[in-house]
Parts: C-alpha cells; sequence; structure tokens
C-alpha cells in the first residue's frame, strides 16, 4: 500500500491552493487599493539627492576685469594676455598699465589696439588721456575728435574733450563739449572712473572755476540740486568774482531759490 498520494491528486490539490491564494490577493486588493503599492510609493518617497548645477567657466577676460575691479591690475594684465590676442584685451592691458601710472606701456598698448581695430573709439580715447597727462592738450583734443567720429554718442569722450579745451582755457569750446556730455549722460560728471574699456579724465587743474562752469551748466539744465554742490565747491576753493555770481545769467532762475540766496549769505571761505 502506497503511503504517497496519486500524482493526479497532486495536481488537484496544487490547483485548488494557487486558485485560493489568487483569490485572497483580490480581496486584499479591494479592500486597501493603497497596500499593494506601498512598496513603490515608499521607494519613490525618498527624496532625491541634492545635486547643485555646475558652476559656468569664467573666461580669462572675466576674470582679468575681476582682478581689475579689486584694484589687483598686475594680476589682471598677466590674466589678460593669456587670452586671445585682440583689440579690445590690448586696450584692457593698457588701462591697467594705466591705473598702475605705467604710461609709457599704457600708451604702447593703446596704440597696439588702433592698430587691430583702426575704429575702435575707446583705445583712441584712452591714447588721448595719456597726451593729456603729458599736458599735451593739442594731440589730446585731436584724439578724442578721432574718437567722437566713431563713437558720436559717448558721453565720457565729449567730457574729455571739455577738459582738454578747459586745460588750455578755451573756455567757449570746453562749455560746449560739456553741454553736449551734460545732455547725453545727465550724470555724466558724478562718474569718477572707468575700469572697462573707455577711460574718463578728471584731473583739473583750475579746480574752483571747473566747478563753477559745471554749476552753471547744472543751473541751465534745471538740476538745482547739483549746481548748488558745485557752486559751494567752487566757493570753497577761491573763484574769483564772487561777487559776480548772483548776476550771471546761468543763475537768473535759481538765484530765486532760498538755497541759493543761503549759500551766498554764507559765503564759504576757501578751504
Amino acid at each position: 500500500m502506497s503511503y504517497f498520494p496519486a500524482p493526479r491528486l497532486l495536481c488537484i490539490s496544487f490547483a485548488l491552493c494557487l486558485t485560493a491564494l489568487v483569490c485572497t490577493a483580490q480581496q486584499v486588493s479591494q479592500s486597501s487599493p493603497g497596500l499593494a503599492s506601498t512598496s513603490f510609493r515608499a521607494s519613490s518617497d525618498v527624496p532625491a539627492p541634492n545635486v547643485s548645477p555646475p558652476k559656468p567657466q569664467l573666461s580669462l577676460e572675466m576674470r582679468g576685469d575681476i582682478y581689475m575691479a579689486r584694484k589687483m591690475y598686475r594680476e589682471a594684465v598677466d590674466t589678460y594676455r593669456q587670452g586671445p590676442a585682440s583689440a579690445v584685451l590690448t586696450n584692457k592691458i593698457g588701462i591697467a598699465f594705466h591705473q598702475m601710472l605705467l604710461l609709457k606701456l599704457a600708451k604702447k598698448n593703446y596704440e597696439q589696439a588702433i592698430k587691430m581695430d583702426p575704429k575702435y573709439s575707446e583705445a583712441i580715447n584712452n591714447l588721448g588721456t595719456i597726451y593729456y597727462s603729458q599736458k599735451s592738450y593739442r594731440r589730446a583734443i585731436k584724439s578724442y575728435k578721432k574718437a567722437l567720429k566713431y563713437a558720436p554718442e559717448s558721453a565720457s569722450i565729449y567730457s574729455n574733450l571739455g577738459t582738454a579745451y578747459f586745460a588750455r582755457r578755451h573756455y567757449k569750446q570746453a562749455t560746449e563739449a560739456y553741454q553736449h556730455a551734460l545732455e547725453l549722460d545727465p550724470d555724466i560728471f558724478e562718474h569718477h572712473s572707468s575700469f572697462g574699456t573707455l577711460m574718463l579724465e578728471r584731473t583739473v587743474e583750475e579746480r574752483a572755476k571747473f566747478h563753477l562752469y559745471l554749476a552753471k551748466m547744472y543751473a541751465k539744465s534745471g538740476a538745482s540740486d547739483r549746481a548748488l554742490i558745485y557752486l559751494r565747491k567752487a566757493l570753497e576753493e577761491g573763484i574769483k568774482d564772487r561777487d559776480k555770481i548772483p548776476e550771471m545769467p546761468e543763475f537768473a532762475k535759481l538765484k530765486a531759490e532760498p538755497s541759493f540766496k543761503q549759500l551766498l549769505l554764507e559765503n564759504p571761505k576757501p578751504l
């Protein structure tokens, strides 16, 4: 007598068990629909690792500009020189040398930039600032005028042209150039320096007269606050003929304001 069930009975028993398991699983799924996907959801709820996007690579020019902003001019020169030869980078090398008061090297690089691009107004202007610093005002004026041929809307170059005329005591031409600069950029005389591609000339020996001229231009343009600021500077720097200031036509509208009257009443003494 055999103790093992017949193969046919084993197959029937296995089929019945399998059917029972399937039915049970269906009942569980219907009664708890979220249970079947619990494992999947649990794994999907795990936050993804926080991966920072790669930082953009700085170009050599941008690195040089950062050194310029930090007044690390020697490092700026070395960085610009690693870049491809161009009028822009050569001009910036000139500016870096200019800031270090190495005027011969600055001039050499400005001239080289102009050779690379004869119409590069920024380099032509910057060469003019070298001539100005050497008190070669005629050559400076010539350079500024040439630069304006290629950049006729540049307030900075007009400002430099006015300064060169002022140094030669050509006050009428200086006033015209300054006025044009002011029309192009009302804030042009508030800019102190430039570390981009263009140098601004701000060294004027006759400071008192220069500031009086700025006061007149601001008064004519209706910028009363700035006119008073520069008028005070002119008085503090010892402007001559201060008694004639109230009768100057440029101050015709301004002289009715209490602040103007108060300034003249104070009559600031030269510092």
